[in-house]
């Protein structure tokens, strides 16, 4: 199952992600995973957060440029080789992993977001593998 990635841009300057993080606590909206990378003059988030569609309005509301896309979360054992299991199901499919960031640990397993050049193609291939996806 994909899940919609939020993608928001944000200037590169103190307080910013303070001011933008506020905006969700006080919308009752959590983040699941995020990963932020920068440039000098402006910030990409990414994340996942549990009510998507009430985030993508809200931020659309408050002048945020947002992007919406599918991506994968998926569980992976909280262990040695937990990410090179997945990465060899993939690669051995001939699936392109564009990106990947992770999560805080979820019981005995964290969350890992990819982004994948196959999506439907991945998604089948995790179903088939007993591979436990995060769900909207």
């Amino acid at each position: 199952m994909a899940v919609k990635q939020i993608s928001v841009f944000l200037p590169n300057k103190p307080g910013i992600l303070a001011k933008f993080s506020k905006v969700l606590l006080e919308n009752d909206i959590n983040m699941k995973a995020m990963t932020v990378s920068e440039t000098a003059d402006k910030g990409l988030l990414r994340m996942v957060v549990d009510k998507t569609d009430e985030a993508i309005k809200l931020l659309k509301k408050q002048n945020y440029l947002v992007v919406v896309e599918d991506v994968l979360a998926v569980e992976i054992p909280e262990r040695p080789g937990g990410l090179y299991d997945i990465a060899e199901i993939l690669g051995e499919h001939d699936i392109n992993i564009e990106y990947i960031y992770s999560s805080t640990l979820v019981k005995a397993e964290s969350l890992i977001v990819l982004k994948v050049d196959k999506i439907e193609k991945a998604i089948e291939v995790f179903k088939r593998k007993k591979i436990k996806m995060l769900q909207e």
